[in-house]
Order: structure tokens, then C-alpha cells, then sequence
């Protein structure tokens, strides 16, 4: 499963009698020319990787059973809570040794690729710097470094903030300041991730949240942002969640046993953390909790959040003694996510009713007291907001296209009303991606940044008042790459029961031919209600420039085409994802975008289950699969409220405790539905240390797979030994499974050039 954090900032990756069978032994075995060998499958190699075989999980008979029905899961072992057991990891080192093996001979185009990659990077680089109050604030990268510097640097010119803005970077500048450096941070852990990086109010102190593991279990450190000096102990196993109540004092989550955040805390610098002060505990497991603070700055709120209801509590920073008080209190079906400007509180509200979600403003002193300013649209879906002192940014989706509106709103104090004549910002690609950054409520510039599976990405600023973008800071894309020789499209293709299922398309127009001759990347993921917009990801040209389409369907089950998107692909509809992408599929080879012979497929985590549930569903439909951290063992894992996410996803996936839920989910679940039959190719990934989906999910099915499946078909196992979810944590190192992911494509597909002497 995915959700591990529930805010926006996540929103956007989930899960995850003994007999006779044979044992794992050594790494590899030699297979001799001999009557007496085994036929049957078994832990062996040999240096001919023509007589290659892949090790063989033991088997462990297992029943489960549930409403009379007996399933037997004979890799049940694999999975250990304390990734301790000898056994257990011998066999993923096992798998791993097989699967360098047998990619051992397509080193040279892996090295070949990586190359590429990471020639088209800037490496010595930075953002687009942030005006915030007195400093500009942006991150560089440097040179052979893997992670990020924190920087900053004084305003030379006070004036008011303009889009046209640049910041000093030259000998008469004010010097640039680091404030962190997460290169030395990282030289002592093999994973290193800020999930938090929060300036105080006063912009003296720093609080950022680190995760060594991959666990996604971070532990808190306070610094002065110009000394670099610690400021108080650091506090342990919390969330992400983390915000400034004040210059003196921090908000803070903390999750229970089975990872899910249910504490909210208050912690005033220079005490220690065992006396901080629990300001809200969320009882119900269906629930949690997440923490942001308002774009004024002057409250945070805490939401508290199953799949399907959200309410809101507010903290008054000038006034912590009052604690959290309710704001939208807790109604079945019913989602809030509130903003703050002046004398009122903007809500965010979706409903059975509104669906797509309407808008609405309060008094703060009358939280009753509603006024609407955007009614609820069939046709559009109202996914957030930003505030600013005279402007409101509305972010929205209509035929599965972001569109952003800008509303200029009365002076404060003067009462609100609907919103009307909104300013709409245009984008010129006819597939593309937009997603907001952080601006300055006090200013009238919004900055986003768009980009398209062409357009590389980019940075705006957009003054509010005039109209007028400036692009700020477009990512540099080395190795002669050039935007016009790309062609993106939208197709439609129609889906079993006659939905019309959107596909974004990109291709290299002097390359593809359009025959069926060509080969073809089909991604998906189609869960949580999550949009996958076409952005632009240089890695990719790796692929189109050797002659390959990608394609994004967006399949329901995401959020693409409004709520009822979701909602029809989601609990007793969730084989809708599924054939979905099998229609998009056959409807690509239709077209004549490639052959079932040149047609791979890709996804992850939630994506990864749509993954498996497909080449079980249609393995002749596909050349080669990856599924990576797929979340493929849905009943086992549903049925197990210990296991992190699983109470929470129940509104996701359905309750499998619940006879009818039980069934539908068995008869989709890719461990459940692995059967003796030819499959394609396949790639499979995870990280030992995922809290999101159990490494154990995808190591049973492959284990499961390797004793059904009736093909030759290379199947590989990778499984990260030092990470979780998101795999490695530095730049480079990310990299590096693309160019193993791309060359095991070109491998299947036999488009791996003969090695240079």
C-alpha cells in the first residue's frame, strides 16, 4: 500500500507443515551433463547462462482460511516482521546474485545508458530561488554529489517583490549561505532523506525531518540557521509532519505500532521530548492524522483523515495555550481541507453530494456561518487551492486537464461573495502537467511549475494583478536534446462498458513510424484517486530515442476525470483499473503504435498491483512487465490489521473480513490468481525496508510464479537490501534503476547492440 502519509504532500506511491519442495543451498550450483540431474526447477547456475536456473523458495504449507474457503500460501515464511531471519534473506541475496547473473552479459549497454543519463544533468546547479521575507531561499546541487545543499541569501534590494525579480549572484551580492548540506549528512548512512525542511517565522532557526533507513521513520533536528549549531535534542520516531507554532516551539506527529500517525504533539524548544504535550490522539484506526500550516502563517491545522472522511482541527499560533480546536468536525463521507486569509477560514468540502468538491468561507469567529464561493461542477473538480492577501488560486480538472483560475478578492474585512470573472492561466501543450509551489501569501506573485512529456521542467512566476509569466528557471537538459523533434498527443481509447478512457502519448516523430514496427512503454497506476499527468522526466529520452512511444493510461481508479473516476475503480469496481489498461493496450495496438511482440508495461507500488493483476489476466498481451514494490498480496495483507496501512486502505480496497469483499478482492489479487500458464517476461522490485508494501509481497510473487508459470521467460527479482518504498535515496544512485530497468526492455525486446570490442 501507499498511504503511508495522508497530506498533499504524499497524495501524489502503497503497498506493499512443511513440504517436500527443495531448499535454497549455495548461491549457484553447477548443472552437470548427467541422467541422474533433476529436471525440475532448482537453485542452480552454471557458467553456460544458457543452464541458468534461478533459486527456488521452500515451501512451508500455510493455510489460511476465511468463510470456508482454504487458500494455501506456501511462502508464507518469506515474510519476517524483523528482516532477521538467515533464511529469509539468503534467498533474496540469492535472487539478487541471479538476477546480476543473468543481466551480467547487458553490463556494457546498462553502463552505456546510465551514461546517458546522467549526461543530460546539470549537475552543478540550482533551483529557482524563493523570496521569502528578508532572503531568497534555493537548493543547489554540486558536481559528482548526490544530495542537495539547503542555501540562502539576503535580499540586496528591499523592494516590493516583483516577478522580474533576480537574485545578486555576483561579487558585490551578499554572500550565499548553506545551511545544510545533505552530502556530509548523508556519508554516514547508506540511505539518507529530509522529508521536512521548515524555516521559523524569524527565519533564525531551522527544523528538518531525516530518514536513514528508508523506513520513512524520521527523527527531527533543530539548527541555527547561520551557525549550523544544534539547538536542543532531536526528537525520534516521528512522521514528517512537521511545522513552526511560533519561533519557539514546533508542532510534531508520532505514529503507533503499525505506522499509522495518530499523535499530534507540542514541543517548546530547549525541553526535552518526553515532556511535550499530546495535543490531539486519534483513537480510530480507520483514521489519521496529518499537519500543514496555513498559507498566512498564523494557523496550522490537523487533519484527520480515512479514504473517504477528512476534519479539521486549528491551532491559533498567537494563542497556543487554547490547543486544537474543531473546525470542520467529522461527517461520514464528508472531505475538508481549509486555508486561511484575514477574518475568514476558505474550506475546501467534497460530499456524495458535491462530489468534485465546492468551496466555501466562514467567519473564523463563526465556523458555521458558510458562504459559497464556487459551487459544485459534473464536469470539474476543484483539487486545491492557494491563498494569497488579495488573490485565491483555485486548481482544477476538467477531461483529465489541469487548469488554474485566479480570483482577486475583496479587501479584508469587506464581506465575500461567489466568485466571479476568474483569470485563467493558459499552457500550450495539449497534454501537460501543473502542480503548485510554494509562493509568498504576502505577494501578488503565484509561482507553479509546468511541464509536459516534452517540455522539460519549468518554473513560473505569474503575476496576479497583470497576467504576465515569467519563466524562472527550466530544467537543463544536456546531450543535445531538442523539445521539437517530440510530438505528444491525447488518445481515447474505449474501455469494455463504453467509458471513454483518456491515454497521454509521446514519441520521437523522426524515429516512430506508426506501422506496429515500433516498441512501446505503457505506464499505469490508477488508485487512490491519484492524477498521473504527463510530465517531462529526461530519463525517459533514453527510451524515445531509440525509437520507443510511451504512454500514460490514465485508467480509472485515479483521479484524473473527477471523483466518480475513482470511485468506479475502487472497491467492488476495481477490476475496472484493470481492464481499463488492457483496453488501452489492445487499443494502442489497434492504432498501430506497436505489436503485442514490442509492447512492455511498467508500474509502481499500487501500480505494481495493477501489474501483476494484468499479465495474470492477459499474458499474451505483453512482451515484458516490471512491477516495481508491487503491492500484490491484497487478501493476506487486507486480512492482517497489524500490518502498517492495512486498517486505514480498508476504504480503498474493501475489508476482506466482509464476505462479498473477500471474494472480488481473491479473485483480482496477483498472488492469489498466479496460475500454470505462458507469461511475458518480468521484472520485479522492492526494498527491504518498505513500510508501504512488505518486501515479502513481490518475493512471494515471484516465488509463486517461479513454480507455476509454464514459459521460459527470464524472470528477475531485485530487491534493494538498504531501502524502502523509493528505492535508493541519492540522484545518482535513482539513475541507476532506470538504466537497469530500460536495459532489461531492450534485452527482452532484443535491442541490445552487440558489444564493442
Amino acid at each position: 500500500m501507499i498511504s503511508l502519509f495522508p497530506s498533499a504532500q504524499f497524495r501524489l506511491g502503497i503497498r506493499c507443515v512443511i513440504s517436500s519442495g527443495p531448499r535454497l543451498s549455495q548461491r549457484f550450483l553447477t548443472i552437470r551433463s548427467s541422467s541422474n540431474c533433476s529436471s525440475t526447477k532448482s537453485a542452480m547456475a552454471a557458467t553456460d547462462s544458457n543452464a541458468v536456473l534461478p533459486p527456488v523458495a521452500k515451501k512451508v504449507k500455510h493455510e489460511l482460511e476465511m468463510f470456508g474457503d482454504v487458500r494455501v500460501d506456501n511462502y508464507y515464511w518469506l515474510r519476517d516482521d524483523s528482516r532477521s531471519n538467515p533464511e529469509m534473506l539468503s534467498y533474496l541475496q540469492q535472487e539478487n546474485a541471479y538476477t546480476d547473473f543473468i543481466m551480467s552479459g547487458t553490463k556494457q549497454l546498462e553502463d552505456e545508458i546510465y551514461a546517458e543519463l546522467r549526461g543530460r544533468i546539470k549537475e552543478d546547479d540550482i533551483s529557482a530561488p524563493l523570496r521569502k521575507g528578508p532572503y531568497y531561499y534555493y537548493e543547489r546541487t554540486l558536481e559528482g554529489k548526490e544530495y542537495v545543499q539547503h542555501c540562502r541569501r539576503l535580499v540586496q534590494n528591499g523592494g516590493p517583490p516583483s516577478v522580474h525579480d533576480i537574485m545578486a549572484t555576483g561579487p558585490e551580492a551578499p554572500p550565499e549561505h548553506v545551511i545544510l548540506d545533505e552530502n556530509v549528512k548523508a556519508k554516514e548512512h547508506a540511505y539518507y532523506s529530509i522529508g521536512a525542511f521548515k524555516v521559523s517565522p524569524n527565519h533564525k532557526l531551522v527544523a528538518y525531518a531525516e530518514d536513514t533507513k528508508g523506513d520513512e521513520i524520521y527523527t527531527i533536528h533543530v539548527m541555527d540557521a547561520e551557525t549550523c549549531a544544534p539547538v536542543g535534542e532531536p526528537l525520534v520516531g516521528v512522521t514528517g509532519y512537521l511545522e513552526w507554532a511560533g519561533d519557539e516551539a514546533l508542532l510534531y506527529v508520532t505514529m503507533d505500532e503499525i505506522l499509522r500517525p495518530y499523535k499530534v504533539w507540542f514541543h517548546k524548544l530547549g525541553t526535552n521530548q518526553s515532556t511535550d504535550s499530546c495535543l490531539y490522539h486519534e483513537k480510530d484506526d480507520m483514521f489519521s492524522l496529518d499537519l500543514e500550516a496555513s498559507e498566512s502563517k498564523k494557523y496550522l491545522f490537523v487533519g484527520s483523515e480515512s479514504k473517504t472522511t477528512r476534519s479539521i482541527f486549528y491551532l491559533d499560533i498567537s494563542k497556543p495555550e487554547n490547543g486544537l480546536m474543531v473546525l470542520t468536525p467529522r461527517s461520514e463521507g464528508v472531505d475538508t481541507s481549509v486555508s486561511h486569509r484575514g477574518n475568514h477560514f476558505f474550506i475546501k468540502r467534497r460530499s456524495d453530494e458535491a462530489f468534485n468538491s465546492e468551496l466555501l468561507a466562514c467567519p473564523l469567529n463563526d465556523v458555521n456561518a458558510t458562504t459559497m464561493l464556487l459551487s459544485h461542477r459534473e464536469s470539474v473538480k476543484i483539487q486545491d487551492i492557494r491563498l494569497f492577501s488579495d488573490h485565491l488560486v483555485v486548481y482544477e480538472r476538467e477531461k483529465d486537464l489541469p487548469r488554474v483560475t485566479v480570483y482577486s478578492l475583496p479587501a479584508v474585512g469587506e464581506p465575500l461573495q461567489s466568485l466571479q470573472g476568474g483569470q485563467t492561466v493558459d499552457f500550450i501543450d495539449p497534454v501537460y502537467s501543473v502542480e503548485p509551489e510554494e509562493s509568498e501569501f504576502s505577494s501578488s506573485i503565484l509561482r507553479f511549475c509546468y511541464s509536459s512529456l516534452r517540455t522539460p521542467s519549468s518554473t513560473y512566476d505569474y503575476d496576479m494583478n497583470t497576467g504576465v509569466s515569467v519563466l524562472k528557471k527550466i530544467e537543463t537538459v544536456l546531450g543535445g536534446f531538442d523539445s521539437s523533434n517530440y510530438v505528444t498527443k491525447r488518445e481515447w481509447a474505449i474501455a469494455q462498458d463504453g467509458t471513454h478512457v483518456p491515454i497521454s502519448i509521446v514519441y520521437r516523430k523522426d524515429l516512430v513510424k506508426l506501422d506496429g514496427s515500433d516498441p512501446l512503454l505503457l505506464y499505469g497506476y490508477g488508485s487512490y484517486e491519484i492524477c498521473v499527468d504527463p510530465y517531462f522526466k529526461a530519463s525517459r529520452l533514453s527510451l524515445l530515442d531509440r525509437g520507443f512511444t510511451y504512454a500514460i493510461a490514465h485508467i480509472r481508479g485515479g483521479g484524473e476525470m473527477g471523483r466518480k473516476w475513482y470511485e468506479n475503480g475502487k472497491y467492488l469496481h476495481k477490476k475496472n483499473t484493470f481492464t481499463d489498461f488492457i483496453d488501452c493496450a489492445e487499443y494502442l495496438i489497434k492504432k498501430k503504435y506497436c505489436t503485442k511482440e514490442k509492447l512492455c508495461i511498467n508500474g509502481r507500488s499500487a501500480g505494481g498491483l495493477l501489474i501483476g493483476a494484468v499479465v495474470n489476466m492477459r499474458p499474451d498481451l505483453f512482451k515484458a512487465a516490471v512491477a516495481g514494490v508491487p503491492f500484490v498480496d491484497v487478501v493476506t495483507t487486507m486480512l492482517d490489521p497489524t500490518i502498517p496501512l492495512t486498517t486505514a486502505e480498508w476504504e480503498e480496497w474493501g475489508d476482506p473480513r466482509k464476505e462479498d469483499f473477500y471474494h472480488y478482492m481473491k479473485s483480482y489479487s496477483p498472488v492469489d490468481n498466479v496460475k500454470a500458464q505462458n507469461y511475458p517476461a518480468i521484472l520485479v522490485t522492492a526494498g527491504l525496508n518498505d513500510p508501504r508494501v512488505l518486501y515479502s509481497e513481490p518475493a512471494k510473487f515471484v516465488a509463486k510464479l517461479r513454480e507455476m508459470k509454464t514459459d521460459e521467460n527470464f524472470l528477475l527479482f531485485k530487491c534493494e537490501m538498504g531501502a524502502g518504498h523509493f528505492s535508493k535515496s541519492g540522484r545518482f544512485e535513482k539513475l541507476q534503476e532506470d538504466a537497469f530497468t530500460y536495459t532489461f526492455i531492450l534485452k527482452i525486446l532484443n535491442m541490445v547492440p552487440a558489444p564493442r570490442g
